[in-house]
């Protein structure tokens, strides 16, 4: 990976080998069993090294976390992209912050 992957990619990607709305409460408790496994990890401190294994650690967790969220965005239509932009803004509102999300960074 190039570090240029967008959400909006990923979500396509995730809607074109995972999508079943049917299935959007299965995706959910998902999530939360993948934040379980995430929590676990985290407590062992289970970090992928230079040449070990993904499986189990941090890093693999975090990406199931992330790929169940979006397979829930998914269900529901939802344009991530969008929402984190506008979310966003209503955080650094309510944060009172001075720093502003840019779009396409």
């Amino acid at each position: 990976m190039d570090g240029k992957t967008t959400v909006k990619y990923l979500q396509s990607y995730i809607k074109e080998k995972d999508y079943h709305p049917e299935l959007k409460k299965e995706y959910f408790l998902k999530l939360t069993e993948e934040v379980g496994e995430l929590s676990r990890a985290m407590r062992k401190d289970l970090k992928k090294g230079p040449n070990d294994n993904i499986k189990g650690t941090i890093d693999e967790e975090i990406w199931d976390v992330i790929y169940y969220a979006l397979a829930i965005a998914n269900c529901y239509e939802i344009d991530l992209e969008k929402v984190i932009k506008e979310k966003e803004e209503l955080n650094r509102i309510k944060y009172n912050s001075d720093i502003v999300f840019e779009e396409n960074r």
